[in-house]
Formats: structure tokens, sequence, C-alpha cells
């Protein structure tokens, strides 16, 4: 056995002590169960340990197979730094990409200030120096003011001094992402507050009757203008869309007390309408039968002035003839006058030539002309 026989422990001597090293050697290690570390095991720890010093860009020792780790350290170093390079910066590229859909707008800040605003598709923002804030622009979102609520939230007081229960509904969108973000800190509670004053300050300027019945078109489309612009007045970035006009009732302690009122005040107004109704009909009527008085006196009066004309000029004529021939015109006229006065009478002639005792009887031509007809 050679002097390198030793085994890894050492123990390396002359030819002729070989043995008694070995013997020695055995002497001094401590007991291990009557078991012995196997060579193997002890390379296997050295190469892994050279190994390791090689990845963490050491360098490795002397002996043969240091010197083959040697060699292809500094190789192994430089293919870790370039694979580590490409993935961070793959891993910057990507962390710095970003997609924007059809219906959102990105707003892009370099360092927490406005840098610019990002449209559809994929965007790049260098992180972590910009950061970019996506916002759903075209995507109608809603306030509900009143509906569901607990204690007097929802009531609100008319200018005749009524209580009534308001609910309503905002409808909004985004149309300037930029001042949406820099300057609304709390956008929904600010468009509620909003919307909720405006409200209340057109509800105390209106009764309760129209707000009831016919003026909630009127109302919401007052309403939104005057929503649209307060929040114009912010530059909050935001649009009112519409404004729907839900429910506009008495509060429920006396909603059953006010439909009755609305009862009664529907009979009153049927009343009037049929009151109203009659009144012109008997109006209409007694201004026609006035108006046929009229015309009928009118007709009247013309008929006997014609009449009394027409009795003037026959007198004047008959006077003309009168002072022409007096007798005649005498005669003429007492013939005429006998004519209508015995004209209609049954007549009996009595001939006083036979002493008043001759009846004289005579054809009734009047008579038998009625007759025939």
């Amino acid at each position: 056995m050679t002097g390198n026989s030793g085994g890894p422990w050492g123990g390396g001597g002359s030819n002729g002590g070989g043995n008694r090293g070995q013997n020695d050697d055995k002497n001094r290690r401590p007991p291990n169960n009557g078991s012995q570390m196997p060579p193997e095991i002890d390379d296997m720890l050295k190469k892994g340990q050279e190994q390791l010093r090689v990845l963490m860009g050491g360098r490795g020792g002397s002996g043969g197979n240091n010197s083959n780790g040697g060699g292809s350290g500094p190789e192994i170093n430089k293919s870790v730094f370039v694979i580590g390079g490409l993935a961070a910066v793959g891993l910057w590229v990507f962390s710095s990409l970003y997609q924007v859909q059809n219906y959102e707008k990105s707003v892009e800040l370099l360092f927490g200030s406005y840098l610019e605003t990002g449209e559809e598709g994929l965007n790049f923002a260098p992180w972590p120096f910009v950061k970019a804030e996506i916002v759903p622009v075209d995507r109608e979102q809603t306030e509900d003011i009143g509906v569901g609520v607990r204690g007097d939230a929802g009531f609100m007081l008319t200018r005749d001094e009524n209580i009534v229960d308001i609910d309503f509904q905002v409808v909004w969108n985004i149309n300037d992402p930029a001042r949406f973000l820099f300057n609304l800190r709390e956008p929904q509670a600010t468009i509620r507050a909003v919307s909720e004053s405006a409200m209340r300050e057109i509800i105390a300027q209106s009764e309760l009757s129209p707000i009831l019945n016919r003026e909630r078109g009127v109302i919401a489309a007052r309403l939104q203008e005057l929503i649209q612009g307060t929040l114009d007045s912010y530059d909050s970035g935001v649009n009112v869309v519409r404004v729907n006009f839900d429910k506009a009732d008495p509060p429920d302690q006396v909603i059953d007390s006010f439909r009755e009122v609305q009862a009664a005040e529907q009979e009153r107004d049927r009343l009037e309408k049929q009151a109203d109704a009659y009144s012109n009909r008997i109006t209409a009527q007694a201004r026609g039968e006035a108006a046929q008085v009229l015309e009928e006196a009118e007709g009247y009066r013309a008929r006997v002035v014609n009449e009394a004309a027409g009795e003037a000029s026959r007198f004047s004529a008959v006077l003309a003839e009168y002072q022409k021939a007096p007798d005649v015109t005498r005669k003429r006229l007492y013939i005429e006058t006998m004519e209508n006065v015995l004209g209609g009478l049954d007549k009996v002639i009595i001939d006083d030539a036979a002493g008043g005792q001759g009846v004289v009887p005579y054809l009734p031509l009047n008579q038998l002309r009625q007759e025939t007809k």
C-alpha cells in the first residue's frame, strides 16, 4: 500500500509505517457505533461547496477539481447575469403595459401629477415612475335618493308647508376622467349631496298638489339642469344623463287622510265641472231664446211700421180720389165697409117691398165655394 492510501483523514507516512499510521489514526477517531464515514460522501460535500461558490461568483481552490471549476466559473456567472437582466427587463415591461377597453379611459400620473390621458387599446406607462388609473367613462352609474332609507331622509318641505316623501334616481357617467379623479374626493357622496340639495331647493319653491299630480316631468328636467350646473361649477368631470322621478307621496303616517282629502277634492272638481256644464247649457239656451225674442220683436216692429205706412199711403190715395169725386168715393167706401162687415156673417134678406113679410132666399155662393174646395 502506498503513502497516499491513508484516506481522507491524513495519516500518510513511509512505506514501513503505513499500517501503524492507519492503526494510530483509527485509535484517534471518536467511536461511531463501530462504523466509518465513507470517503465518497466527503468528496460530494466538497464538490457541492465548490459549485455553490461558483454560482455565487467565487473562484475555485487549488487542485485538479479546483482548476476545472475555476475555468468554468466566469462563463457561468455571465450567463446568470444576462438571464437575470433579461428577466428584469421583461418584468418591467410587463409591469408597465396595461389594457384600456372601449368603454374606458386611463389617466397617467407622473409622481402623482397628471401626465396625459390614455386611449383605448394597449398603453405603456413606465413603472414605477408613471401610474395609470383606469376609469369607466361610458358606464352609466346610478345614485338612488330617498329609496329604501330610514328616518326622514326622503322627507322634504313644500312651499305651502306640507311634507312630501320623495324618491328619485340620478343616472350619471364620467366625461372628463382627469377632473373626476383630481377634483372629487368622494364622487358618489358628492353627487348624492348635490342631488338631494337641488331637489330640496326645487320642492321648497313648489306646492304640494302640482308635485303629486302634473309637474313631475317639469321638476325632473329642472332638477337635472340644477345638478349639472352645480357639478360643472366644481369641475367634477361628471355628466348627468337623466333623472328618474320615481315617487312623490305624503308620509305614511298621514297617507290615508291625504287620500281622503284627494278624493274629496276630486269629487269637488267633478261637481264643479258638472255645474259649469249645466250653467253653460242654460246660459246658451237663454241667450238663444233672447235672440229669438229680439228677432220676433224686430219682425213685428217692421211689419207694423210697414202696415202703417201702407195704410197711410192708401188713405192718402183715397183722399186724393175723394177730393176729385166725393159722392162716388163716399159710396165706394160705404160699400167696401159693408162688405168687410157683412162678409163673414150668416145673412137673411127681407124685402121691404112686401111689407116686411117677404123673405127672399139667396144663393150662398161663399159656402158652396168652400164646400167644393
